[in-house]
């Protein structure tokens, strides 16, 4: 017997399943594994989960499935249904790692990969099919796969496959299945053709919702700038230049929208690729593997491209166009604030734009908060704080002697000072001088003008005292009574922080957030030179 204490003992799980999941590093249960796992183990209907991308839900359906397959059964036993092959893939990896030492066979089945790799697994015998719907209906047609003795199917990200024109290719392979079968259905959002579908396919049914089904995520920072269209391009280059260690999504709407930001920003000696559906599939999972490994920072993709993609410790999603519909803006931005991890959704819109934001806004039933874009000023001062910080941590780790020697004969004739501003110079090019950066006509400064202008904030809390942008609103709605509203520009830095509040508001700060012991040093003021 393992002693596991952490939660999943209790749900119902064999010795043999939680040896896999303590292999796995699991520490606990999440809130849809806890509601789904004993349902699977111990009813007999159907469910329908609502859960988002990132929940734990690919472990919650495959658990209790391992756990229920035969072993040496000599027919598919299950089949699980994805938007995209990406998705197959990692469901199906998650599948191989959760089984432990059961002898199960699975095996991934999607369009790109060729058909000889497919056929043999299928010759050889698989238990559970993870699978692409055009590449399933494929094998049924040329009966080089039958799934008329499954006893559980699965729909993953069944309004992504909804929406990308799947549904007859879901209708065709559900009525190749057993009847006696179990269906399992996922969904983000529950539009009303999931409804359809589960009428139709589905028997008796439960659904389940966790706390944030079809909600974004607390851990998200949504925010929006308004701007004009001609300076997206410049804002998405001042938010990853404002950002310590930026990993992001760039969304976009057309593949050539996909081609030109990634051309630019490389011709900016950005470390950015682009990710669309004109890419072969080996093309593609190239670019995700760099993604994944961190060689790449940014990815700039379509929706359709981005389909699947799983991807945890992102610290940005950027709508660098606005999506089609409120269900597009949830699946995107909840790739973000993922893992216990703080993320920041950006939406970049026009005046024009901003209806249909807040139509999304109400669907989403959220705050999206409108920012100011990060002025040049912010841009320079960002990165020499970055310099200073990078010339810190190489002294203390110590400089080779022969670089130690030459910096002797340059200071020996010359004054010091001109000596580090030619080699900042020489080093960093124009990337200091304001002149170097385009001016990008400022909407929430024109806005904020008409409200009697702001004050900027300076705050000597940061990264190193656990503060984040939700706790600096809690903050000042707790000692200020200043509602999350009404404070914009904010920026986080390791040692400070810095916001926006009215005039009238900045004198409540100060006199709330101060110490009013003379010996403390007060940790809040109004920035200087800003």
């Amino acid at each position: 017997m393992i002693n596991i204490s952490n939660g999943f003992k209790e749900l119902g799980l064999s010795d043999e399943t939680l040896h896999a999941i303590h292999a796995k590093g699991f520490e606990k249960p999440t809130e849809i594994q806890k509601k789904i796992i004993p349902l699977i183990l111990e009813n007999k209907i159907d469910l329908i989960g609502q859960a988002q991308t990132g929940t734990g839900k690919t472990a919650a359906f495959a658990l209790p499935i391992i756990q229920q397959l035969e072993t040496r059964a000599g027919h598919i036993q299950a089949i699980v249904l994805v938007p995209t092959r990406e998705l197959a893939i990692q469901v199906s990896e998650e599948f191989n790692s959760l089984r432990g030492h059961k002898s199960l066979h699975v095996a991934p089945i999607y369009g790109g990969q060729s058909y000889d790799i497919q056929l043999r697994h299928l010759k050889k015998g698989v238990d559970v099919i993870i699978g692409t719907p055009g590449r399933m209906i494929d094998h049924l047609n040329r009966k080089t796969m039958s799934i008329d003795k499954i006893s559980f199917a699965v729909l993953d990200e069944a309004d992504e496959m909804l929406s990308m024109g799947f549904l007859e290719d879901i209708e065709d392979i559900l009525s190749k299945t057993n009847p006696n079968r179990r269906t399992l259905l996922f969904s983000a959002t529950m539009p009303e053709r999931i409804s359809q579908l589960a009428k139709k396919y589905m028997g008796e049914r439960e659904i389940i919702r966790t706390v944030k089904s079809g909600k974004t995520t607390d851990l998200t920072d949504q925010i929006y700038f308004e701007l004009k269209e001609s300076d997206r391009f410049n804002a998405l280059c001042r938010i990853i230049d404002t950002t310590a260690e930026f990993y992001g999504l760039v969304f976009c709407r057309t593949r050539s929208d996909v081609d030109f930001i990634a051309s630019k920003l490389l011709d900016r000696d950005y470390d950015a690729e682009g990710l669309h559906g004109d890419l072969s599939q080996t093309v593609r999972e190239k670019i995700l593997t760099r993604f994944r490994n961190k060689k790449i920072n940014i990815l700039i993709a379509t929706d359709v491209a981005a389909r699947g993609l799983d991807i945890d410790e992102l610290t940005h999603v950027i709508n660098y166009a606005l999506p089609q519909d409120p269900e597009a803006y949830v699946h995107r931005i909840g790739r973000t604030g993922r893992a216990g991890k703080e993320g920041t959704a950006v939406t970049f819109i026009t005046p024009e734009e901003h209806r249909k934001l807040m139509f999304i806004k109400n669907f989403t039933r959220t705050e999206i908060r409108k920012e100011r874009i990060p002025h040049i000023k912010d841009v320079i001062d960002f990165k020499k704080e970055k310099i200073s910080s990078e010339l810190k941590e190489m002294i203390e780790s110590g400089v080779s002697s022969n670089y130690v020697e030459f910096s002797k004969e340059l200071l020996g004739n010359n004054d010091p000072e001109a000596v580090v501003a030619a080699l900042i110079k020489h080093t960093y090019q124009n990337e200091l001088e304001e002149e170097s950066y385009v001016k990008i006509y400022d909407l929430f400064e024109t806005k904020v003008s008409n409200e009697g202008g702001k004050s900027r904030m300076f705050l000597a809390l940061g990264k190193r005292d656990d503060l984040n942008v939700k706790e600096l609103l809690n903050m000042l709605q707790k000692k200020a009574n200043i509602s999350p509203d009404k404070v914009s520009g904010i920026q986080i830095f390791d040692a400070y922080s810095f916001f926006n509040v009215s005039q009238k508001e900045s004198e409540i700060v100060l006199e709330k957030l101060n110490s009013r012991d003379r010996n403390k040093r007060p940790i809040v003021g109004r920035a200087k030179g800003r």
